[in-house]
């Protein structure tokens, strides 16, 4: 790939092989020298003009266990759980050599702890290969691993397309609140702090107003609509009224009897 690419990037000459072709075919390419500074060993190139995080999704799938050899570099953490492991009681030395806490039960070894036996970035050693290989964890991958990402002329590593959208959105509303509250403690008004600003005045005015009794509308809708909530007690009793007033009315009404005049009702006459 190497000698591809600087054949690439090589101007032709006069007399050389393919000159006239390899000539109409010729141009500056500086941005193939990045390309070059990243073959270093065993390294791959994946050419796409479509997502690269789909691309990498495809990548993630593709593993496979691998064990823990001794010698070489741990790609990550490994953390062995509690629990019975299986061994027999005669085989305490590799945890005894590791500092991993055991006890014995039901005749076989039992993990008390979690413990992390491997670092990422440290070498493995013997005894926490042989440890692994006994417990049968397989704790790396095969798989392949993006290095870095070319794209646009710039580099840039592959946690880059671990970011979402709604990782860019959230870190630009923090960003946005922090600038809103350096504006509105420094005083330097931007157009986010601007709504802050006005409604702090409008309730500043909506106080003098309750204060002094100059009424304007707006202060007197929200003075209007800020009144006590009605009690429970009050509820029922505002409820309970229509039906009592139905009641009343339900009640018959007694026919008024037309009984004379006084003289009738005593016989008349002088009393």
């Amino acid at each position: 790939m190497k000698g591809a690419i600087n054949e690439l990037m090589e101007k032709p000459e006069p007399g050389c092989k393919n000159y006239e072709k390899r000539v109409a075919r010729w141009q500056e390419r500086p941005h193939l020298n990045l390309i070059l500074k990243q073959l270093v060993g065993n390294v791959g190139m994946i050419f796409t003009n479509g997502d690269l995080s789909v691309v990498k999704g495809e990548l993630d799938k593709q593993a496979r266990g691998a064990p823990a050899k001794a010698g070489q570099i741990a790609p990550s953490d490994v953390t062995i759980q509690p629990g019975p492991t299986g061994m027999d009681p005669k085989q305490t030395s590799f945890f005894q050599a590791l500092n991993i806490l055991t006890k014995i039960v039901k005749a076989q070894i039992e993990i008390v702890n979690p413990v992390k036996v491997i670092k990422e970035g440290d070498k493995v050693n013997q005894s926490q290969a042989a440890l692994l290989e006994k417990l049968k964890i397989t704790p790396f991958e095969y798989k392949m691993h993006i290095l870095k990402v070319l794209d646009g002329g710039k580099i840039y590593p592959p946690s880059v397309l671990n970011i979402k959208t709604d990782d860019l959105l959230a870190a630009f509303k923090i960003a946005g609140g922090n600038l809103t509250a350096t504006s509105l403690s420094s005083g330097y008004v931007v157009p986010s702090a601007a709504p802050h600003l006005i409604m702090n005045a409008f309730k500043n005015l909506c106080c003098a107003s309750f204060a002094s009794g100059y009424d304007f509308p707006q202060a007197a809708v929200l003075k209007a609509g800020s009144g006590p909530a009605p009690t429970a007690a009050a509820a029922a009793t505002t409820t309970a009224a229509p039906v009592a007033a139905a009641k009343e009315e339900a009640k018959p009404v007694e026919e008024e009897m037309d009984v004379g005049g006084m003289d009738d009702l005593f016989g008349g006459g002088d009393y």
